[in-house]
C-alpha cells in the first residue's frame, strides 16, 4: 500500500482531510462530542512535527507533567463532527518494558517512557471531556507469562493510572494480568487476534485487548533511546502490544522453531526459508547486512526482527506516534551502555517527536539520534514491503511546533542527541568499531526512486480548516521563497476584523487561526498578500 509523500498543495489537503474542530480562546464548545487531531496534523498525515520542552533535570516531575499537557493541548482539539468518538476507547502503547531490576528508581527511568508526561497527556485529554474510563494502557510483558517481574516493575504506572482514573491491568473479563497466559487468555475480552494477510513471518498475531480491536484508536508513546536494534522509537514500542511470546521479535529464528505448536500455527510454515531468502537478497544492498551470525546481533537475525516487525505495523490502525526525548538515553536499550562503568549516558533533549505515520516519525527520530536512517535495514524493508515511500530524512516533510500552529523547518535547525548504539558493530581493518557508535557514515539517496518534494514556485493560500466553521479556523498558506506576507480577515461589507500575519515570514508551509470570537455569523473573507501577489477566499462562520 503506497503512501503519499507530501500533499501537493495545501488547498487539496484541505479538501481530503480537513476536520471542523472548535475552539474559542483554546476551549473547546461543550457540544462537540469527538477527540480529534489539530487539523494541521490531520492534513499533513506524512509529516513529522518537533515540539521543544523545557525541563532542566529528569527527575523534575511537574516540569515533565507540564509537558504532557501542553503537549496534548496543542495537538488534541474537541470537535462536534467525526473523530475519536467519546465512547471508543484509547490503546495508550507506552514503553513499560523490563528495568532489568531498577523499578521505578532514578536509574531505570530512561528506559521507559517518562510516566509523568504519560500523566500529563491523559490528563490534557481528560480536560477535553474524553472519559478516563476509556483510556487503556496496556504492555503485553506484563502479562502472567511475561518476563517483567509484575509488580517491581509497574509501581510508578500503577500508581499514575489509579490517579488519572485509567484502565491499566484488569480486563474486561474480571482478570487481573497477572493471571493471564496464553494458555488461558480469552479472544475479545484479553486478546484480540489479527490477520497479516500480506505478512512474511506471521499469519495472524495476537494483541492485548483493546490493541486492533473495533472502535479503538492507538496512541503511541515510545522512549528516545538507543537499543541493538538502533534506535527503540514508535516501531519497535507498537510490539509491546503483542501477547507473549508473539512478543518477542527479537528472539532467533531457531528460538522461533522451537515455539510450542499452537503457537506455530500463526506463522507461516516456511518462515525460515522466507527468511533466508531474503536475507540473500538484502545483504548486497543493505549496509551492515553482512554481519554474520544467527541473533539479532547479526544481519540475519535483523532481517527476521524487520519482516516481523513490518508484519505487525502493515495491521496497525490509525493513531498518532510520539517519541518522548524530554531526555535520551544511549547504550544497549536496558543498564548497559558506553559511559562509566559500562553504564548508559543520559541527556537531556528536550524535544518530542510525532506524526502519524510510525516509519516516518522513526526516520526523522534515527536522524535527531545522530545517525543516518539510509544505514538501517528496517526502513529499506519498510519501503521495499509499500509501508514508506521515502527514507531520506531530508525528502520528509519536517515541521516545529512552537506555539498554537507548527511552521515548517529545516533539519538543519536542530539540535541532534547522539545517541550511541550496539546496533551491527562493523569489521574493519581486522577490528572491530567501539562497540556503542553512532551508524552515521554517508548514505546515497540518490538512487531512491522519489527524491525530496518539490517546492512549489507560486505562492499557495488553501481553504480554511474547516469550513464552515464555529469558534475558530486554520489557514494554511505556503511560501516559495522569505519574504513579506500579510494575512487579513474582513467581513462581508469590506470592514476589515484581524489581521493574522503581517511581516517577514520564512519559506515554507504556515498556519494562522482566526478565533471569531464575538463576531456574528455570516460570510468573511481572508486575504492574503505577498511578493506583489494578493489571493482572497470565502469562508462562512456558523453558530
Amino acid at each position: 500500500m503506497d503512501r503519499r509523500i507530501f500533499i501537493k498543495s495545501l488547498a487539496a489537503a484541505g479538501a481530503a482531510a480537513s476536520l471542523p474542530f472548535e475552539i474559542i480562546h483554546g476551549r473547546p464548545q461543550s457540544r462537540a462530542d469527538y477527540l480529534g487531531l489539530h487539523p494541521f496534523l490531520a492534513a499533513h498525515p506524512d509529516a513529522v512535527f518537533i515540539m521543544k520542552t523545557s525541563v532542566s533535570v529528569k527527575t523534575d516531575t511537574a516540569a515533565k507533567l507540564a509537558a504532557g499537557q501542553a503537549f496534548a493541548s496543542k495537538v488534541f482539539l474537541k470537535s462536534d463532527t467525526p473523530g475519536v468518538p467519546f465512547d471508543w476507547n484509547i490503546s495508550l502503547k507506552a514503553n513499560l518494558t523490563c528495568t532489568s531490576g531498577t523499578g521505578g528508581t532514578v536509574g531505570g527511568m530512561g528506559i521507559r517512557t517518562d510516566i509523568p508526561f504519560v500523566e500529563g497527556v491523559i490528563e490534557s485529554v481528560k480536560g477535553l471531556g474524553f472519559p478516563a474510563a476509556n483510556v487503556s494502557m496496556r504492555e503485553g510483558n506484563l502479562l502472567g507469562d511475561g518476563y517483567c517481574p509484575a509488580e517491581s516493575e509497574i509501581g510508578p504506572a500503577r500508581e499514575m493510572a489509579e490517579r488519572a482514573g485509567i484502565n491499566f491491568l484488569s480486563f474486561a473479563s474480571g482478570r487481573k494480568a497477572a493471571e493471564i497466559t496464553l494458555d488461558t487468555i480469552q479472544e475479545g475480552t484479553e486478546a484480540v487476534w489479527t490477520e497479516c494477510p500480506d505478512g512474511v513471518m506471521f499469519r495472524r498475531i495476537g494483541s492485548v485487548a483493546p490493541f486492533n480491536a473495533t472502535n479503538t484508536w492507538l496512541l503511541n508513546i515510545a522512549k528516545f533511546k538507543s537499543h541493538s536494534m538502533g534506535l527503540t522509537l514508535a516501531s519497535k514500542n507498537i510490539q509491546g502490544a503483542c501477547i507473549s511470546p508473539y512478543i518477542h521479535f527479537c528472539e532467533t529464528l531457531e528460538s522461533t522453531k522451537n515455539l510450542p505448536a499452537k503457537v506455530l500455527e500463526n506463522f507461516h510454515p516456511d518462515f525460515e526459508q522466507r527468511i533466508g531468502e531474503l536475507y540473500q537478497q538484502h545483504v548486497k544492498s543493505i549496509p551492515r547486512w553482512e554481519r554474520p551470525g544467527t541473533d539479532s546481533r547479526s544481519g540475519l537475525g535483523m532481517e527476521s526482527w524487520a519482516q516481523r516487525t513490518c508484519d505487525w505495523l502493515s495491521v496497525q490502525p490509525a493513531g498518532l506516534h510520539v517519541i518522548e526525548g524530554i531526555y535520551g538515553r544511549n547504550g544497549n536499550g536496558f543498564t548497559l551502555g558506553p559511559g562509566p562503568g559500562d553504564t548508559p549516558e543520559e541527556f537531556m533533549s528536550n524535544i518530542l517527536i510525532f506524526g502519524m505515520n510510525p516509519l516516518l516519525v522513526d526516520v526523522i527520530g534515527m536522524w535527531m539520534g545522530g545517525h543516518e536512517p539510509g544505514n538501517f535495514g528496517l526502513f529499506h524493508i519498510a519501503r521495499e514491503r509499500g509501508l514508506l515511500a521515502t527514507f531520506n530524512p531530508r525528502a520528509i516533510p519536517v515541521f516545529t511546533w512552537e506555539d498554537i500552529e507548527p511552521s515548517e523547518a529545516k533539519l538543519d535547525d536542530f539540535t541532534r542527541t547522539p545517541l550511541r548504539t550496539p546496533y551491527l558493530q562493523k569489521d574493519y581493518n581486522g577490528g572491530k568499531e567501539e562497540l556503542y557508535h553512532l551508524v552515521n557514515e554517508p548514505f546515497d539517496y540518490g538512487s531512491l526512486a522519489v527524491s525530496a518534494p518539490s517546492r512549489p514556485d507560486a505562492f499557495v493560500l488553501g481553504q480554511n480548516h474547516s469550513n464552515p466553521f464555529r469558534g475558530s479556523t486554520i489557514i494554511e498558506y505556503r511560501m516559495p521563497r522569505s519574504g513579506y506576507a500579510r494575512l487579513e480577515i474582513f467581513n462581508s461589507r469590506g470592514d476589515r476584523v484581524g489581521v493574522l500575519a503581517d511581516g517577514w515570514v520564512s519559506q515554507g508551509a504556515h498556519a494562522a487561526t482566526w478565533v471569531s470570537g464575538t463576531h456574528a455569523p455570516g460570510a468573511y473573507f481572508y486575504r492574503f498578500t505577498s511578493g506583489g501577489l494578493s489571493i482572497t477566499r470565502k469562508m462562512v462562520l456558523v453558530r
